[in-house]
């Protein structure tokens, strides 16, 4: 006897229901996987490696690595050492995640399924920091005129760039066809 996963996965569930998977799920699989990677051995090599002592490195006269320690979500906000950040920021952005995951089964592929990748595995990069270190490193700092961005790290560059592709794809693609097939006209009142 099968298991449910195998059969969602083989495309069917019992009594007739269908789900199909998107050609999009494993490139956009593939995607997150690369940048959760690239997150994770990014700051391992700043942890172990480039930050001990922890310092400002200037690398050019705009672009510094620093060590930073993010507790709260996007920017700082909400950072602290409570226990709501500990475990309710990590399960929330777990719950993201799956939702997102969900999308990109869904998906046939192209810029959609690049752009949910990234974002799936810069979230998934986070959590992993959550719950190794109760807060996510950041140590990429840009700065101009005295003013710096707040520092980030990989994980928020796919999250950042995998949103503007979506908002792009959302702005510039062409229309869809309606999953029925296109809307016959005719001419009687409705």
């Amino acid at each position: 006897m099968r298991s449910a996963i195998t059969r969602i996965i083989d495309g069917g569930l019992s009594d007739g229901v269908r789900v199909s998977l998107g050609k999009g799920l494993r490139p956009g699989l593939l995607t997150a996987a690369t940048i959760l990677i690239l997150d994770q051995v990014s700051k391992w090599v700043i942890l172990i490696e480039v930050m001990d002592p922890p310092r400002v490195i200037p690398l050019t006269p705009f672009f510094n690595l620093v060590l930073g320690w993010n507790r709260g979500i996007s920017f700082g906000m909400l950072d602290g050492d409570s226990s709501l950040n500990l475990w309710l920021l990590p399960l929330l952005a777990l719950a993201i995640i799956v939702a997102l995951v969900v999308w990109l089964a869904r998906t046939d592929g192209g810029l959609v399924a690049h752009a949910l990748g990234l974002i799936i595995g810069g979230a998934a990069g986070n959590v992993v920091d959550r719950l190794l270190h109760g807060a996510v490193v950041d140590f990429l700092d840009i700065h101009a005129a005295g003013w710096h961005w707040p520092a980030f790290n990989v994980a928020d560059a796919g999250i950042t760039v995998g949103a503007g592709l979506l908002i792009l794809d959302s702005l510039f693609a062409g229309a869809e066809t309606p999953k029925n097939g296109p809307e016959e006209k005719t001419d009687e009142e409705p």
